[in-house]
């Protein structure tokens, strides 16, 4: 005997139990499955009500997983791509600038173990940090701070 259909407010409680959504990730996930008389902005509505959608925790939480990774640039547009704006935006950059230079040197170190020999691969290292969405300064601080001893930073 076939299961009946689980109903669009258990669907979104179920992507919501595996990791945060954005609003509009959500609404997109949960548009093939609507059905005639199923109302989803009500329903996302009612999950922020509930507190079980927030965008503050969805950024928070893209920031977190993509940081280690990835430089502000890319991760701005990730979030603008998942309707985050305004101030939640402002804050966040905020908190991404005081940290990007030594991100980006954590991925070039992790990436490239050892120092660039020559101009052309030097060349190359910066274009996976620019790819990577690092600014052009904080590229330039791990580059004078990526292979540097602990010694030599104290």
């Amino acid at each position: 005997m076939p299961r009946p259909p689980i109903s669009l407010k258990a669907r979104a409680l179920k992507y919501l139990s595996s990791r945060e959504h954005s609003r509009l990730e959500l609404a997109r996930k949960l548009a093939p499955y609507a059905q005639e008389g199923d109302d989803i902005e009500a329903l996302l509505q009612w999950l922020e009500q509930s507190r079980f959608l927030s965008q503050e925790r969805f950024s928070e939480s893209l920031v977190h997983r993509r940081a280690a990774r990835y430089g502000n640039q890319r991760i701005l547009s990730e979030l603008h791509g998942h309707g985050i704006e305004g101030e939640a935006i402002a804050d966040l950059k905020a908190d991404l600038a005081s940290g990007e230079a030594e991100r980006a040197a954590q991925v070039l170190r992790r990436k490239f173990s050892t120092p660039p020999a020559d101009a052309e691969t030097r060349a190359k290292q910066m274009r996976f940090l620019q790819q990577r969405g690092f600014s052009h300064r904080s590229i330039r601080e791990a580059f004078q701070t990526a292979w540097l001893d602990e010694d030599d930073l104290n």
